[in-house]
């Protein structure tokens, strides 16, 4: 691979003053859409002309406003046929080409999909951006459908989760069991901000409706977001797992104050305090097996993510034997997200099943 070096500009209304840097923008926290490429093409004019040229009008058009321009030189040694950064001719200069694939909006937006909760971003709300959705205040539940343009599934969906289970309104009568598949695995504990997630590696998974889904990470709620006739549990952990064909199936393992849990006492072991920190836990230690409750029976519906984005198309098993966690246990989740949990959504006359 090429090496690439990146040369920032900056431009004042009284001239032009060329400084080499060595860093990157993106990789200070620099959004790509902050950032402003030129093109300096091969010209028999002098090297930096066709640059200042760019500048000049760039200037004059005001696109240089608050924007960060960055150069890449992308220069080979004509002897050698390889890159080097003190041979290559000063006008073999290419635009600097923003890949959206590894931006960080990106990586954050896909890791939505795909697991249903983000790293943290920081509010800004005094430089007139939108505020990062939280539970909470102007980002809270009310408003994450309008807080971006992909969060609108969380204002408009019909869909929604979590939501409140009443039994004389389920669909009751025989259902398959889930076929689950958890065995000792390596996690990596972090803290993103929203709730205290485990990111899970290892051969763990479920099997339900004719489709094998493994485990990607499973999080906690306080209080439990779902409601199951009536009554709210202290808390609720979901456990989420995706099949080949990327779809999402959740379970939700329903928490109240009792006798201590051993793998819930693994993670706290492991908490990391600071939010974007991750600790990486002792290999093995990670077996979801000491959170299931021996009856496991569950709801089945439809629903979707509890978190922006919020998409849709997700199968929730909530299963209906509460699990126990210690008032001690209970407490220092409590300390560090006193209400994590989104407000029940419209059920909107879904089918719910009951399995029996």
């Amino acid at each position: 691979m090429r090496p690439i070096f990146q040369v920032t500009f900056l431009v004042s209304l009284l001239g032009l003053a060329l400084t080499s840097s060595a860093f990157a923008a993106d990789s200070h926290g620099a959004d790509p859409a902050d950032s402003y490429s030129v093109s300096a093409k091969k010209s028999t004019q002098s090297p930096g002309k066709d640059i200042a040229d760019q500048l000049s009008a760039a200037v004059e058009n005001g696109d240089l406003r608050k924007k960060r321009l960055t150069l890449v030189n992308t220069g080979m040694d004509k002897k050698s046929g390889t890159n080097d950064a003190h041979s290559a001719p000063p006008n073999l200069l290419a635009a600097a080409t923003v890949n959206p694939q590894t931006s960080r909006n990106y990586i954050r937006a896909k890791a939505a999909v795909l697991t249903g909760y983000t790293a943290p971003e920081i509010a800004s709300d005094e430089h007139g951006h939108a505020p990062h959705w939280s539970y909470e205040g102007d980002g809270g539940p009310q408003a994450w459908g309008k807080l971006k343009p992909e969060f609108n599934t969380c204002a408009t969906g019909k869909r929604q989760s979590p939501i409140h289970i009443e039994d004389a309104l389920t669909l009751q009568g025989p259902a398959e069991a889930i076929q689950i598949n958890y065995q000792p695995s390596n996690g990596v504990v972090v803290n993103n901000g929203h709730t205290i997630q485990v990111d899970v590696s290892g051969d763990n998974s479920i099997t339900v409706r004719g489709s094998t889904y493994k485990l990607l990470q499973f999080h906690f709620h306080h209080p439990s977001e779902e409601r199951v006739n009536h009554k709210s549990y202290s808390m609720v952990a979901h456990l989420v797992h995706r099949n080949r064909e990327g779809q999402l199936a959740v379970v939700g393992v329903l928490l109240d104050p009792g006798v201590a849990n051993s793998l819930i006492n693994s993670v706290w072991t492991y908490m990391p305090l600071d939010a974007g920190d991750s600790v990486r836990m002792p290999l093995g230690l990670v077996d979801l097996n000491e959170l299931l409750p021996k009856d496991q029976r569950y709801y089945q519906f439809m629903g979707s993510l509890t978190t922006p984005p919020c998409t849709e198309g997700v199968l929730w098993m909530v299963l209906k034997q509460a699990v126990t966690l210690s008032r001690d246990q209970l407490k220092l989740f409590g300390q560090l997200f006193p209400n994590n949990a989104r407000p029940v959504q419209s059920v909107n006359a879904r089918a719910i099943r009951e399995a029996q």
